[in-house]
């Protein structure tokens, strides 16, 4: 078999077997097959903005800051190093660009006075259970809040959170056990509202 008719084969067959894998498309778009990138941020986004919206939870901000992960990682897929999972990598990007917006945030509100319709300091009595319990989410501390929203909310496992805010699993553990107690005591003044 001659090499042009190997190098057919070989274009032909993996990609049927190649589709459904996060580290084959990796490998093909830094072989030069970028259309493999549309693939992975269509695979991946909805979980992504997920994670943002928990996070950030202001729906304004999604887009930019999801965008702001695709494009970081369109820069770095090359140097991805197929040591751990794709999706941790890509939800440790997304982790940081929250942060970092957060960061953001914090430092403008030192320098542009919040109106008080605009805190979270007051419930009306319209408010929605589940919107009682994300605002009482988001007065929890940034380090207890990501470990918290990505175990009980998107479902990780105490590893993959450990690998995605990079610490370790005993950490990751007391932190949502600190969590929860926080939004425990958060949500007591609700207990009634949270009943019924």
């Amino acid at each position: 078999m001659d090499s042009e008719s190997k190098k057919e084969v070989l274009q032909s067959q993996p990609r049927i077997l190649e589709i459904n894998d996060d580290f084959s498309l990796i490998k093909r778009f830094i072989e030069g097959d970028e259309s493999t990138f549309k693939t992975l941020v269509h695979r991946h986004k909805e979980k992504v903005r997920n994670i943002i919206y928990l996070t950030v939870s202001r729906t304004e901000f999604v887009d930019d800051i999801a965008q702001e992960v695709f494009i970081t990682l369109y820069k770095n897929l090359k140097h991805f190093r197929f040591e751990s999972q794709f999706t941790t990598w890509l939800y440790r990007i997304t982790v940081n660009k929250c942060k970092d917006h957060l960061r953001k945030m914090r430092i403008r509100s030192v320098f542009v006075p919040v109106k008080e319709t605009e805190g979270y300091n007051h419930i009306n009595d319209n408010i929605d259970v589940s919107e009682i319990v994300h605002k009482s989410i988001n007065k929890l501390p940034e380090k207890l809040r990501t470990p918290l929203l990505l175990k009980d909310i998107e479902g990780f496992s105490y590893q993959e959170i450990a690998d995605t805010i990079q610490c370790e699993v005993g950490t990751v553990k007391s932190r949502i056990f600190r969590a929860r107690e926080g939004l425990r005591n958060l949500l007591k003044p609700y207990e009634e509202d949270l009943r019924d």
